[in-house]
């Protein structure tokens, strides 16, 4: 979790140079510095995501990076907040992973209730959305495919999709939901899989992008199996579904 905290703390002491235009440009960005400016803010605010800041605590974060961007005299050394900064996320992490996975449960029982949906022994709900006609992949083969992946409130993390450049990975290198359930398509076919938390990331999730207690959602299309081979040059499957 120490290993946590300090990025965080890098980002707010980045941040703080960024204050005072913050501060003068309440309105959209125009220039070009002004945009660049703000680009980093959000860049950055995805170090702070796992807190779960109320708009009341956004605005105390915002007086400390203005106080530390000023030099003015500080109340404590920052480092001695490290561990009530390592509580308090710890603490916010658990709260909002328990919320997601009740939202996730809901929406799995909404959507193992669908015409033509199906659940597995372990927990994934899956609807066939075209029947392939080709070969079906084993768990050691690599896979490419197109897909789309989101929350169950519907927004998009990952898409092949969009980029238009379909992805090739091994089944071995996946989050346990997309080992089992791609192995159930075969080459041609798209399936909508619906993946408990503990089948994708877990409670910790992969901050800033991933939701702890997720519950994703993915539109796949199986392209082609390659049997037995291993991840292709460059690429980086722990980093995919």
């Amino acid at each position: 979790m120490r290993n946590r905290v300090f990025p965080i703390i890098l980002a707010c002491a980045l941040l703080a140079s960024c204050s005072k235009v913050a501060q003068n440009t309440a309105s959209e960005p125009q220039t070009e510095d002004e945009k660049t400016l703000y680009a980093l803010g959000v860049l950055m605010s995805g170090n702070l995501q796992s807190f779960s800041l109320t708009e009341a605590e956004v605005k105390q974060v915002q007086q400390g990076l203005a106080d530390g961007a000023l030099g003015k005299k500080q109340p404590a050394d920052v480092e001695s907040f490290v561990p009530k900064l390592q509580e308090l996320q710890k603490t916010r992490e658990t709260a909002l992973a328990g919320k997601e996975k009740e939202a996730g449960k809901a929406y799995l029982t909404k959507a193992a209730a669908e015409k033509d949906a199906t659940t597995t022994t372990s927990g994934i709900v899956m609807k066939t959305l075209k029947a392939g006609t080709g070969a079906s992949p084993g768990a050691a083969d690599t896979v490419k495919v197109h897909y789309e992946g989101r929350f169950v409130d519907g927004k998009v993390f990952d898409s092949s999709i969009k980029s238009g450049e379909p992805v090739e990975f091994p089944l071995s290198g996946v989050i346990p939901c997309w080992t089992e359930a791609v192995q159930t398509m075969k080459v041609g076919g798209k399936a909508q899989i619906v993946c408990p938390s503990d089948l994708a990331y877990g409670d910790e999730g992969r901050p800033p992008q991933m939701r702890g207690g997720a519950t994703l959602v993915f539109d796949i299309e199986l392209l082609e199996v390659s049997k037995g081979q291993s991840a292709p040059a460059g690429g980086k499957p722990a980093e995919r579904p």
